[in-house]
């Protein structure tokens, strides 16, 4: 079953949602790849922002939106994860301190700008790397005003240095690319049982409102979506390493059923890759030949590049 390429004509434009509090969730839909979400806190002295955007003008338009509800200065930002969706905007609030996981930091230093070559004909504008400078290795706390946050690794899971932002005084979760809504879920550089104990992990919290990587803001009742998608690849790439199948033709003829309306379906052939790494018994999150894999979803998608509308 090979990936639908139906651009809409007109995107819908990025909104800033109020959540209460202070909190607000920046949402760019439709989720797909590049098209993330970011948190922000308005407090009495500053702005706290959690993730940024995928390239220069992305970014600007992350700026000027939290500039419609405040004139107040970004002055931390948390990382949730190295992608460059979530951190090549960091640049852009040059008065942040900016605050992530160990692995984080290592990762967007060795990474570099790597990603642009995934989506040719995407214009990145001049960005310039800032990693986080602020690490930590479990947990940590944060302060939104008097309002605490815990910052929880969760890795590998999505990636190797995925973090949660939680707020238990206002049931309010952002999960980074642990969480996507009406999107598929992406671990090639991460762990598909790390991340299925991670969702697991965020289920057992107390949580009201999801702010996901991807997608809309959510109730915590799609994160079981995400679990039955994952036990499904699990259990697809049990079957199929055991016929000897490679991970792409065994995607070819896959059904994914009401999955299939997610988007980047494509990504199918990159769980599929990870799935058969654990099933060889290879450490969670070890380094795969990710531009192999990225030429095999090309491929899955009949030559089309992965679509990137950042």
């Amino acid at each position: 079953m090979s990936a639908s390429h139906d651009i809409p004509a007109v995107l819908p434009p990025p909104t800033m949602e109020n959540l209460g509090g202070g909190f607000h969730a920046f949402v760019q839909l439709d989720g797909s790849w590049g098209l993330n979400n970011a948190g922000v806190h308005v407090g009495e002295r500053g702005v706290t922002l959690i993730d940024t955007a995928f390239t220069e003008h992305r970014g600007r338009g992350l700026r000027d939106a939290i500039g419609t509800v405040t004139a107040k200065t970004v002055q931390t930002i948390v990382n949730t994860h190295h992608h460059g969706d979530h951190t090549y905007g960091n640049f852009l609030f040059p008065h942040a301190t900016v605050i992530g996981h160990t692995l984080c930091r290592e990762a967007v230093i060795a990474g570099g700008l790597e990603t642009k070559e995934w989506f040719p004909g995407v214009d990145w504008g001049d960005i310039d790397l800032v990693p986080p400078t602020v690490t930590f290795e479990q947990s940590l706390r944060v302060y939104c005003d008097d309002t605490p946050a815990t910052l929880q690794y969760q890795g590998p899971a999505h990636s190797s240095n995925d973090i949660s932002m939680w707020v238990p005084e206002r049931g309010l979760l952002f999960a980074g690319d642990l969480v996507f809504n009406g999107g598929t879920p992406f671990v090639v550089m991460g762990s598909i049982q790390g991340l299925i104990e991670a969702l697991t992990e965020l289920q057992g919290l107390d949580a009201t409102t999801v702010v996901p990587g991807h997608g809309a803001v959510c109730e915590p009742d799609v994160i079981a979506e995400q679990l039955s998608y994952l036990r499904f690849v699990q259990d697809l790439a049990r079957d199929g390493h055991a016929a000897g199948d490679d991970p792409l033709e065994l995607a070819r003829r896959t059904d994914l059923g009401h999955f299939g309306a997610w988007t980047d379906p494509e990504r199918l052939v990159g769980n599929l890759h990870r799935a058969y790494s654990e099933l060889r018994g290879e450490p969670r999150g070890v380094a795969l030949d990710y531009q192999f894999v990225v030429d095999e979803m090309v491929s899955f998608n009949g030559g089309q590049p992965l679509r990137c509308l950042a």
